[in-house]
Formats: structure tokens, C-alpha cells, sequence
């Protein structure tokens, strides 16, 4: 399987490609999502709306000053690039960080609690993710090592040319889609306060990410190791302290789902 072309069309000479695409339908969907589960958790739909108005570009910023930053040596000398975003290059570590900041502040000028209000949204996140990874493929980025299994797709490597690699792209869509699922069965069947959903995402998402990340070949380095393996560790770690703190006390962040029956 070899990439098409990046661009998905033209309009007065401006060029519209699969990976801005892609993102868009990621947002839309998990606005969608979000809106939809809001009145179950007690949150008026409106809020939902005024989340995204601020998240949309933070995440984008801080996707892309993440990914920036650890590639800081090519773009000091390359600054023209740093917003070229339609060809790739955002982190979704970074705009996780960015997207919980803004979470964070919208709570407290709207008197939410954050744990009700990341439940209610944070299950758009991973069908986002599953869908935004296929921008990868349109640009021939963020794949892995070479192999002859029988879905590698063909690639075109700078140093190396054509050659048969490992669709890491899909790897990932595929897990994050698994995980979409499993949020649906932990809060249907599991979930006892609100703000787990928050952390079993975390703790999913991130043991995925970092088998994957290993055969990646374009991983962002920190002292020579893989940035997206230790933050991945980190997230496991947190996930796992945060489910054990909410389960201890489930009195201080109520199951909304039974509360607002």
C-alpha cells in the first residue's frame, strides 16, 4: 500500500490536505460526542460548545509547541516552518496538556466540577485520535522500521527511498479505537466516581502508545530517550494513583450517571 497524494484539493489556488481534514472531522466528532453525553452528566451543552471555541486552537498550539521544542535544533534553524501545521508535526501529548489546561479553567469560570466535566467529554477523545492518525498516512510520516509482513505499507524515506515499513499510523488508530470502546464498557459497568474515565483513558491510551512508539522511527528524543515512552510511563503511573484515589473516595466525586437518572 503506497500514500497518496497529501493534498486532497484546491480551492482558488489554495491547497486543502487530508491531515487539516482529517483533524476538522476529529473535532467535529468529538464535539458531537461530547454534546450528546453533556446533559447526562448535569452539564448544559452550551458549555460544551464554548470548551471547544477555546480548546480548537489551544490544542493545535500546543500540539504543535511540543513537538517544536523537542525538535528545537531544526527549527532554529528552519523558524519559517514552525507553523507549517498541514504538514504534519503535532504532538498529541502536547495538545493534551493544552486541551486539560483549558478544562481546568473553563471549570472553575463555570463553578463544574473538572472530574464531571472530563467524563463527559473525554470519551470523544480516542475515536479523535483513531481518525487524525490516518493524517499520518497521507503525509508518509510517523511510521516504523522496516518489515515484509503483509500490511506494511510503502513509504518513501529521505535517506533510505522506497521502502516497505511498518504502518504505525494504523497501529495506533486501531488501539484507540479499542479504547473508545472499553470507556463505553468501564462507564457502563464499572465506573464508581465520576473522573475514572479520565484516568482509564490515560492509563489505555498510554500502555498502547508505548509499545507503538518503539518501532516508530521519527520519535522525539529527551536525553536520549523516546519523549513519548517516558511521558506514556508518567501517564500510567498517574492513571493508575488516580483510579485508586477516586475509588477511595467515591463520596467526594459522585457517579453522575446515577445521580442525574
Amino acid at each position: 500500500m503506497i500514500a497518496p497524494d497529501p493534498i486532497a484539493f484546491s480551492v482558488f489556488g489554495l491547497k486543502v490536505h487530508w491531515y487539516g481534514i482529517l483533524i476538522a472531522s476529529a473535532l467535529l466528532i468529538g464535539l458531537l460526542i461530547a454534546i450528546k453525553r453533556a446533559p447526562k452528566y448535569g452539564i448544559d451543552p452550551d458549555t460544551i460548545l464554548d470548551f471547544f471555541l477555546f480548546m480548537t486552537p489551544a490544542i493545535v498550539i500546543g500540539a504543535r509547541l511540543y513537538y517544536v521544542v523537542f525538535n528545537y535544533a531544526y527549527y532554529v534553524a528552519h523558524p519559517g516552518e514552525i507553523i507549517a501545521t498541514w504538514d504534519g508535526g503535532l504532538a498529541i501529548h502536547g495538545g493534551i496538556i493544552a486541551g486539560v489546561i483549558v478544562a481546568i479553567i473553563l471549570c472553575r469560570v463555570k463553578k463544574i466540577r473538572f472530574m464531571t466535566f472530563a467524563d463527559a467529554v473525554i470519551v470523544g477523545l480516542p475515536l479523535g485520535q483513531a481518525i487524525g492518525r490516518w493524517g499520518n498516512f497521507f503525509n508518509q510520516e510517523a511510521y516504523g522500521t522496516q518489515t515484509n509482513l503483509p500490511w506494511a505499507i510503502t513509504v518513501n524515506d529521505a535517506a533510505l527511498g522506497m521502502i516497505r515499513v511498518h504502518p504505525t499510523f494504523l497501529y495506533e488508530s486501531i488501539w484507540d479505537l479499542l479504547v473508545f470502546g472499553c470507556l463505553f464498557f468501564y462507564e457502563r459497568k464499572l465506573k464508581k466516581a465520576d473522573g475514572e474515565l479520565l484516568f482509564v483513558y490515560l492509563g489505555l491510551y498510554s500502555i498502547g502508545r508505548f509499545f507503538i512508539e518503539g518501532l516508530r522511527t521519527d520519535s522525539l528524543m529527551f536525553l536520549g530517550l523516546r519523549t513519548a515512552q517516558l511521558i506514556s510511563l508518567l501517564l500510567v503511573i498517574v492513571a493508575g494513583i488516580g483510579l485508586c484515589y477516586l475509588r477511595k473516595n467515591e463520596n467526594r466525586f459522585p457517579n453522575s450517571l446515577k445521580i442525574n437518572k
